[in-house]
């Protein structure tokens, strides 16, 4: 088992295999790595993991697999040496699309969030698994018995509703997250207002399209009446550009671009993004998104995720009044068991005192 001595990568390693995938030493872990020239994982991530589950107790291969833009199916050889495994660690956005997808194996399945050795060593990875499981299962409580809930945001969001009914588990299970970094999202069906699109739009990460990410200047107002975007407003160049990018995804997968599915904020006060979102896009929207400065919208699609990702930077979410957060910063102690994941976990409870803020935005 870990020790207090142990390094920040060992401890993200055990928090990953022990707490996340609840292995036990002597398991088979077979890690699919993407190829690290295509920079969406660091090169050196799945050597150093390998190498640390390893001095762990764990029986551990690694093979890299291909990217595909659309989740498709593995090699039969991939397929094969996945039957033969306890475990599977993705390294590899094909773990991220799968989530929602049947597998062609009984493993228990992970895919990390933490894509560089410094994210996985830090406080990311290393805060217990358990504890941002309880802080997760105190905000899904809040957000399904709060009477209204209000979304805010510096650039002029103003989004209110309730949870109508209690969300429906997302076929997620398949596939666990590590870490641990948002709540259930919110079905928009309860909701109506504006929310205000600024700087870009990005993919998912459910498939990989061209242009991945749509900067635009100026402030474009969506209206929502439930699932639907009724209205755009703004810069006409900005409107022009968001409506054209939404037509053009939507055609291209037969999609309704208008439907906006769900949203959710981020909860691990550790998360951090230090490059810039221009420079890698895809990287960005599988890491960034656990940030409480970011509340993300699933839109265009029926489905969660969708296909294209609305931000809000430093939203205020209040429930009944009280602000869950704050112009972008999470108080737990502010809900019902909230303080009680913080006094179980000093480690989570001093992060929270002083979250990361860095989530590549300029």
């Amino acid at each position: 088992m870990i020790t207090q001595q142990a390094s920040g990568l060992e401890q993200g390693v055990a928090n990953l295999m022990f707490g996340c995938a609840g292995a036990q030493s002597g398991a088979s872990l077979l890690i699919l790595a993407e190829d690290p020239a295509l920079d969406h994982y660091a090169a050196d991530l799945a050597p150093a993991v390998a190498e640390t589950a390893r001095t762990l107790g764990f029986d551990t291969r690694c093979r890299e697999i291909s990217f595909s833009p659309e989740p498709g199916d593995l090699p039969a050889d991939v397929c094969a040496d996945m039957q033969t495994a306890d475990h599977i660690l993705y390294l590899a956005r094909f773990g991220d699309q799968m989530r929602f997808r049947p597998l062609p194996h009984a493993a228990r399945s992970i895919v990390s969030h933490a894509m560089t050795r410094a994210a996985l060593a830090g406080p990311f990875g290393t805060i217990p698994h358990a504890a941002m499981l309880a802080l997760k299962a105190a905000i899904n409580a809040a957000m399904q018995t709060a009477r209204d809930i209000r979304v805010t945001c510096p650039l002029g969001t103003d989004l209110r509703g309730r949870v109508e009914s209690a969300p429906a588990p997302l076929a997620d299970v398949n596939v666990l997250r590590f870490p641990m970094a948002v709540f259930a999202p919110l079905p928009m069906a309860g909701f109506s207002g504006r929310i205000a699109l600024a700087r870009f739009l990005v993919g998912t990460g459910s498939i990989y399209y061209d242009p991945f990410l749509l900067p635009f200047d100026g402030i474009v107002m969506v209206t929502l009446e439930g699932t639907r975007a009724t209205r755009y407003d703004g810069p006409p160049e900005a409107v022009a550009a968001v409506r054209a990018h939404v037509g053009d995804i939507a055609g291209r997968f037969g999609l309704d671009g208008n439907f906006v599915h769900s949203w959710h904020v981020g909860i691990h006060p550790g998360c951090a993004y230090e490059g810039r979102i221009q420079d890698n896009p895809g990287r960005w929207t599988s890491s960034a998104f656990g940030n409480p400065r970011l509340l993300h919208v699933h839109t265009c699609g029926a489905y969660a995720p969708g296909e294209i990702c609305w931000n809000l930077l430093d939203p205020t979410v209040t429930l009944d009044g009280v602000a869950l957060w704050q112009d972008g910063r999470l108080h737990p102690e502010r809900i019902c068991g909230g303080q009680s994941v913080l006094d179980g976990c000093p480690e989570l409870a001093a992060l929270f005192d002083a979250p990361a803020t860095a989530v590549g935005i300029d």
